[in-house]
């Protein structure tokens, strides 16, 4: 189930990050609700799966697939420049992810 905490977070945190853009800095009322929202529920998500899982691995989880899917976002919603940097910086991102989980850690 921890597992399951972890990709809820990461969606909530996906979803109150689009929000803060979606927002346009607090000018409308419902995605601004929304990043609170979303917000809170993520840091309750991640907190119950810190209950089994190592910090160190599901902060790079979070951070890592929340960073590159924020990303993914805003290059297919919002028509932000796909770049060959931007590509590439997504597939360290998820590297560095496989080769933490790779690391012999123990679960």
């Amino acid at each position: 189930m921890h597992w399951v905490y972890l990709i809820l977070a990461i969606v909530f945190e996906v979803a109150g990050t689009t929000s803060m853009k979606l927002s346009e800095g607090f000018t409308r009322l419902w995605p601004s609700i929304l990043i609170f929202v979303c917000y809170s529920l993520c840091a309750g998500f991640i907190t119950l799966a810190l209950k089994r899982l190592e910090i160190s691995v599901a902060y790079a989880i979070w951070a890592g697939i929340g960073t590159a899917l924020i990303a993914l976002v805003g290059m297919l919603y919002f028509k932000e420049p796909v770049t060959a940097v931007k590509i590439a910086s997504l597939v360290l991102i998820v590297a560095g992810i496989a080769g933490l989980n790779l690391s012999g850690v123990s679960r």
